[in-house]
């Protein structure tokens, strides 16, 4: 299979040994039909070149990359709605490959929908190609907002029809892949400590640090506990930034590099809305937008309950409380990456925050939560722009005047980002659920990939116009 000389093979979670996974077949699908294809992303690892037979070869049949042993189901526990479940692990998905990057960075290529597993239990292994589609379009939001995320690599229908009892059914069916940083879990941590496998823990520990925190010395579990940490409050943060709600924060959803991924009922906010769920199986609101700094610290304390197997509890404890004042660090700096603005000092940036907050409540529905980070992007050098767009009308009274005071004392960040053609439009690139489910119908009722094709197009360029590094 021919790949650039840019494609650096390197499966080291191999390293491991047989205890953290088990190797695995993918399913022999009846039917291999791409549907997308991450070309930047896969320039960035030297699969850019594959032709779209060698393509489908590789990620819907799964023959082996070159270097690459061949797939691997990850065993892990978790915690799901903080109910401890030790039958778990990849029971839809495997590792297929892990590679360098360009700048020399580990990633991971995993697939979702690409059959079963010893740890499949009941299930059929497979992903429904809506599924697939929601999680490319999360993706790409994401990574155009600036928040840590994994990327859609590939997606391939695969040709079944599957009963779901969430989703009108039958329903097709798809294998997608994705890229990432790390699959490394919290429930990887935890599988270990449940089993008393201290060697595991202590092994984990070096690998995790070796590859994924590298300044963190050798051994320093607490060191690595607070690196975990500061990746965890800057994901929750750019979260809250950009709206958005993941829906299923269970310490198997949540991993070692602090990035996002295996995205099921996600949804981002219409409107400024504290309680707002994305699960419809999320009853009591467990995991919803205004509790996920919560929640993820919660996770947080599970992974360090591991740690302390190897480790002293009060330098975990204080790795573990650093969690609260990294949050909001994080939080204000993802407000003004948002808002296109430089920072005033930890002060002035507070007042911003609490001010855009403060509109966005009093704005609501009428308002919305994207459009405002749209009108008002680069500060006040908006403010024409804005006051005469189509929520001008919102933009006065006592929350207003607050919020735009702070924005003054604010400089523009990158001012010539205005000039993009994007900012001469009147609304923003939204990803709710309306437009999401009218991209679908398309796809199911004419095999019309028209309109997904086009907002992953539009998302690109929002992504490069902003310019925001997760």
């Amino acid at each position: 299979m021919p790949v650039s000389p840019a494609y650096r093979p390197e499966p080291r979670f191999f390293d491991l040994g047989a205890d953290y996974a088990d190797a695995v077949q993918a399913a022999d699908f009846p039917q291999t039909t791409l549907r997308f294809r991450n070309d930047r992303a896969a320039a960035e690892v030297g699969l850019e070149g594959l032709s779209e037979a060698e393509w489908i070869a590789a990620f819907g049949r799964f023959d082996p990359l070159p270097g690459q042993p061949g797939p691997i189901a990850m065993r892990y526990h978790g915690h799901q709605f903080r109910h401890y479940n030790p039958d778990l692990g990849d029971g839809r998905g495997f590792l297929a490959a892990q590679m360098r990057d360009l700048s020399g960075r580990l990633l991971d290529l995993g697939t979702k929908g690409s059959g079963t597993t010893p740890w499949s239990r009941s299930g059929d292994g497979r992903l429904t190609l809506k599924g697939g589609v929601r999680e490319a379009l999360a993706a790409a939001m994401l990574e155009a907002q600036g928040v840590p995320t994994s990327r859609a690599f590939s997606l391939i229908e695969t040709g079944e029809a599957l009963e779901r009892g969430d989703e009108p059914s039958p329903t097709r069916s798809a294998v997608l892949v994705r890229l990432s940083h790390s699959h490394i879990r919290f429930g990887t941590f935890q599988r270990a400590a449940y089993l008393g496998r201290v060697d595991q823990i202590e092994a984990l520990i070096e690998h995790v640090r070796t590859l994924y925190h590298p300044t963190v010395a050798a051994g320093d579990a607490p060191g690595l506990m607070a690196a975990v940490v500061e990746a965890s409050a800057k994901l929750t943060a750019r979260w809250i930034a950009a709206g958005f709600v993941h829906g299923v924060l269970n310490t198997d959803n949540l991993n070692v590099t602090g990035e996002s991924f295996d995205y099921g009922p996600w949804r981002f906010l219409p409107e400024y809305d504290p309680a707002f769920t994305a699960a419809y199986f999320d009853q009591t609101g467990l995991y919803a937008f205004a509790r996920q700094p919560e929640a993820v610290f919660w996770n947080l304390t599970q992974l360090a309950g591991c740690l302390k197997l190897v480790a002293e509890v009060e330098p975990l404890t204080k790795a573990l409380n650093g969690f609260g004042p990294a949050y909001i660090r994080e939080l204000r700096a993802a407000f003004l990456m948002r808002l296109g603005v430089s920072s005033l000092g930890e002060a002035a940036d507070q007042r911003l925050v609490d001010a855009t907050l403060a509109l966005l409540r009093e704005g609501g529905a009428a308002m919305r939560w994207e459009p405002l980070f749209f009108d008002w992007f680069g500060g006040f050098a908006s403010s024409a722009r804005a006051l005469s767009g189509p929520r001008a009308k919102h933009y006065q009274g006592e929350a207003f005047d607050a919020f735009r005071f702070a924005l003054m004392e604010h400089e523009p960040d990158r001012i010539e980002r205005l000039e993009h053609p994007m900012f001469a439009a009147r609304e923003p690139e939204e990803m709710l659920i309306d437009e999401v489910e009218a991209i679908w119908a398309a796809i199911d009722a004419d095999d019309d990939w028209a309109p997904f094709q086009a907002k992953l197009a539009r998302l690109e360029a929002a992504r490069v116009t902003w310019g925001f590094s997760a």
